[in-house]
C-alpha cells in the first residue's frame, strides 16, 4: 500500500505550522513533507518529527526569491554561487530533518531567453547538487510542472525530466511526479508510470482539475494507487492538495482506501 505524506505546506492550514505535525499524526499520517523549511530552526521541526513519530519524506531546496515570484533558480544564468549556497543550507537541514528527497526547482524561464543557455546551466547545476547529496546519502528529484498553474516554468513534461536525469547521469537524481501537473500537461498517467517508474524517486497527487481531494475530478487514484503498488513503487506519495474545507473533514478518501486494503 502506498505510503502517504501529507503536505503541511497545503494541509492542516487551520493550525500553526509547527502545530500541524500533531494533527497530521493524528490522522494516521506517517510523513509529511512542505515546501521549505528556513524560517523555522531545524532543531525545533526535528523535535515535532520525534514527538509525533513522522518521517520527514521532502522538501525544496530554497527557491531563490519567492515572495517576488521566482520559482527556482536552478536554470537561471548568473546564481550559481546562490544556487550552491541554498543547496548547501538545504543539506543542513535534510541531515537534521532526516530526509533522503530534496526537490530542486528549476525556475521560470523569461519569454524571449535561450533556452539552450538555460538548459546547460540547469543540467550543471542539478549534477553539482548530486555530488553535494550523495555524500549526505539524500536524492535530488526534479519536478515537472504545469504551465497554468506556474506560466513559464522551465521544466513541464516527464519527457523533459527523465531526458536530464539522464543527462546527468548521476544515480541520486530521479524525478517527482505529480500526478496532477502530469495530467493537465499530457495525461496517459498508467502508460507513464509504467513508462518511467524506475526513474521516478517521489510521487504527489491532487484532484485534477481543482487541487482539492484526490477523490473529485478526472483522475481515478484508486487505479493509480493499485498500479504503484504493482510496479513495485515503494516511495512516499506526497499528498499536495488544497483541502476543500478542514483537512480533517476531508480523509475520507484516505480511510476509504485504507479500508480496502484491509
Amino acid at each position: 500500500m502506498p505510503r502517504f505524506a501529507a503536505n503541511l505546506s497545503m494541509m492542516y492550514q487551520e493550525h500553526a505550522f509547527l502545530d500541524r505535525f500533531a494533527a497530521a499524526a493524528k490522522d494516521g499520517f506517517e510523513g509529511v513533507e512542505f515546501l521549505f523549511p528556513y524560517d523555522f530552526d531545524k532543531a525545533d521541526i526535528r523535535a515535532r518529527l520525534d514527538d509525533t513519530g513522522l518521517t520527514q519524506a521532502l522538501f525544496n531546496a530554497p527557491p531563490g526569491d519567492w515572495a517576488g515570484g521566482e520559482r527556482g533558480i536552478a536554470s537561471l544564468p548568473g546564481r550559481e554561487e546562490e544556487f550552491k549556497r541554498g543547496i548547501a543550507t538545504a543539506l543542513e537541514y535534510a541531515q537534521v530533518l532526516g530526509n533522503t528527497r530534496l526537490h530542486v526547482m528549476a525556475g521560470l524561464l523569461p519569454a524571449g531567453a535561450d533556452r539552450a543557455r538555460h538548459h546547460t546551466i540547469y543540467v550543471s547545476n542539478v549534477a553539482y547538487a548530486a555530488r553535494e547529496a550523495a555524500g549526505a546519502g539524500v536524492t535530488i528529484v526534479l519536478e515537472p510542472i504545469n504551465t497554468r498553474d506556474m506560466p513559464g516554468f522551465f521544466l513541464t513534461h516527464q519527457a523533459q525530466a527523465h531526458a536530464v536525469c539522464k543527462e546527468v547521469g548521476a544515480a541520486n537524481v530521479k524525478v517527482q511526479f505529480d500526478l496532477y501537473h502530469a495530467q493537465i500537461m499530457e495525461g496517459d498517467l498508467s502508460v507513464k508510470l509504467k513508462q518511467y517508474v524506475d526513474g521516478v524517486g517521489h510521487v504527489q497527487i491532487a484532484g485534477v482539475p481543482d487541487r482539492h481531494e484526490p477523490d473529485e475530478g478526472e483522475l481515478h487514484y484508486p487505479h493509480l494507487f493499485a498500479l504503484l503498488d504493482a510496479l513495485g513503487y515503494n516511495g512516499w506519495v506526497g499528498c499536495e492538495y488544497r483541502p476543500r474545507a478542514g483537512t480533517s473533514e476531508g480523509l475520507g478518501w484516505l480511510r476509504r482506501w485504507r479500508e480496502s486494503q484491509r
